[in-house]
């Protein structure tokens, strides 16, 4: 890997934290391939903003709560790498796609559930074992979960038990791939101003000036404090870090 072009695969990089986290690894001289759900015009952006910084990067459209649809997903990125890297593997997968659904224990319906729980887990579970084979030795994984898995807020249940779940995950898959020279970590993100969830910690005053106030540095997380640091995180110099839950919230909730 030392003597090539890391490539990482970031799932949900149209906007927001996948976004960041895009333009930071393509920062550190690293080419990306991206997936969207719909948003194939902003997808194009980040690819042109990769591109002007002189990186290689694709877009490829995926929607990762539909298991069935990642087998020619990956049939689509073994052409991709062929095509734009002549490699057959790629270095790093980035799992972070996904949605905010939230709602109290007693409002939430099984629809929502499903959701949460096919995007956020069945999605990440099934799409990572599906492009295993694609994934180089010595490679990273790097799980999206939330600061909602240690601190406790009415209304984020159901999105908060499917992240630690993803929390668990990461556990079993330090432990099966480590034979392999991969490493998997968990990042848990507190408060972020980004359009996630509705933009409600961007576009909400009061929203975000109640996680302001929780949080010890005084001010809710921007994307440019998330995707630097797993840009770091898949970088040689962090190498012995693996199995762990890395919270990047600024101190929320402490």
């Amino acid at each position: 890997m030392s003597n090539i072009t890391p490539i990482t695969l970031i799932t949900g990089a149209s906007r927001g934290l996948g976004r960041n986290t895009a333009l930071s690894i393509a920062r550190r001289g690293g080419d990306v391939v991206l997936t969207y759900q719909s948003r194939a015009e902003d997808a194009q952006a980040v690819v042109a903003d990769i591109q002007a910084m002189g990186r290689k990067a694709v877009a490829l459209q995926l929607d990762t709560g539909k298991v069935a649809t990642f087998a020619p997903f990956a049939d689509r990125l073994r052409a991709a790498l062929q095509g734009s890297w002549q490699r057959g593997t790629f270095d790093h997968l980035v799992n972070n796609a996904g949605h905010g659904d939230y709602a109290l224990i007693g409002d939430t319906t099984e629809a929502q559930f499903d959701d949460l729980v096919n995007v956020h887990f069945k999605g990440v579970y099934f799409l990572t074992q599906t492009l295993l084979p694609l994934i180089a030795d010595g490679g990273r994984i790097v799980n999206l979960s939330s600061g909602l898995t240690r601190t406790s807020y009415p209304g984020y249940a159901a999105y908060a038990a499917v992240k630690g779940a993803v929390e668990v995950l990461t556990r079993y898959m330090a432990k099966e791939l480590g034979a392999r020279g991969i490493a998997v970590n968990t990042v848990a993100p507190g408060a972020i101003e980004t359009d996630f969830g509705g933009g409600a910690v961007r576009d909400n005053p009061e929203i975000n000036k109640i996680f302001a106030g929780i949080t010890a540095l005084g001010r809710a997380g921007l994307p440019d404090d998330i995707g630097p640091m797993i840009a770091s995180l898949l970088t040689e110099n962090n190498r012995w870090v693996n199995a762990q839950r890395i919270e990047v919230s600024g101190g929320q909730g402490i």
